[in-house]
């Protein structure tokens, strides 16, 4: 009994041609035609990376981005030729979705937009095989993208909270008399007021970014990307609060020491010790998971 097999449907029959050369004029295109047509909003997110401290990591996340893509250059050119075309299908989804976002002033719509577009551009060009290799440049591209406000607001205040908790509780086991009223701290000398810029919030994303880099250029193991990046949160969190109790200690020695240079100092020293704790960490995952293995041996 012969049985006939069931034709692919067209939006994901595959185009293969093990022979052939990488169509470069075709991704040059598809890449030049990205790039004009979300030109005006690309300007406005490397602006916001030129002006919001929280988002300085913006300018090395396509760099990155892309130096880990062309390292798997040669896993790509190994892929047999084919084409998906779902990934057409999302490319003009995303240009609908842009048009919705500028319309609506919805900066994190617009942008995201374009992340899809090229997406859908790998999708249609590689087929999933390609999608698969650069899923990793490619989500890694999020983190260049400034979170909705919307929820931004949502997370600094109560980091702001949790920063001036644990530097009143650090400073008043130290023997410093503090008064905490909200995220304001009242000390003999002067009021701390822990703002947004000091709620931990850059701190967070930008070792985000990093965890996710580290483990990628010092892990082989995929999960150990996932393991850092949930370990950046307490970590993050604490050392902004050992940055706010350091001010405080910092300004009853002398009131102008928790302003201008040494406050902007003593962030960039807090920001190098949860690195060196994230290094840390990451040796620790490894001497328990190397521990685990060989107890099972």
């Amino acid at each position: 009994m012969s049985t006939a097999a069931k034709p692919l449907s067209r939006a994901a029959e595959p185009d293969l041609d093990l022979k052939a050369e990488p169509p470069w004029v075709t991704i040059a295109w598809f890449g030049a035609l990205l790039i004009l047509c979300y030109l005006p909003i690309l300007i406005r997110l490397v602006r916001q990376w030129n002006n919001d401290e929280d988002m300085g990591h913006g300018f090395f996340v396509p760099i990155i981005a892309g130096y880990i893509a062309w390292t798997k250059r040669s896993e790509l050119l190994s892929l047999p030729r084919s084409r998906n075309y779902w990934g057409l299908a999302l490319v003009i989804f995303s240009a609908f979705q842009a048009y919705i976002g500028t319309l609506g002033a919805e900066l994190f719509l617009a942008r995201t937009a374009f992340l899809e577009a090229l997406t859908g551009s790998v999708l249609f060009l590689g087929g999933t095989p390609a999608l698969k290799v650069l899923a990793f440049p490619l989500g890694l591209l999020i983190l260049m993208i400034p979170i909705p406000g919307v929820l931004y607001n949502q997370i600094t205040f109560p980091l702001q909270l949790f920063a001036s908790q644990v530097a009143a509780w650090a400073l008043d086991l130290i023997g410093v008399p503090v008064l905490r009223e909200g995220n304001v701290l009242v000390l003999p000398s002067q009021e701390l007021s822990v703002v947004e810029a000091c709620s931990g919030i850059r701190s967070l994303l930008s070792l985000t970014f990093l965890s996710l880099v580290y483990a990628w250029f010092f892990d082989t193991k995929p999960w150990m990307r996932w393991a850092l990046l949930a370990s950046t949160i307490p970590i993050a969190i604490l050392a902004n609060a050992g940055r706010v109790t350091l001010t405080g200690i910092m300004s009853e020695i002398n009131p102008e020491l928790a302003h201008g240079l040494m406050h902007t100092a003593s962030g960039w020293v807090i920001f190098m010790i949860a690195l060196v704790f994230l290094v840390i960490t990451h040796q620790l995952i490894n001497r328990v998971y190397g521990a685990l293995r060989e107890s099972r041996k």
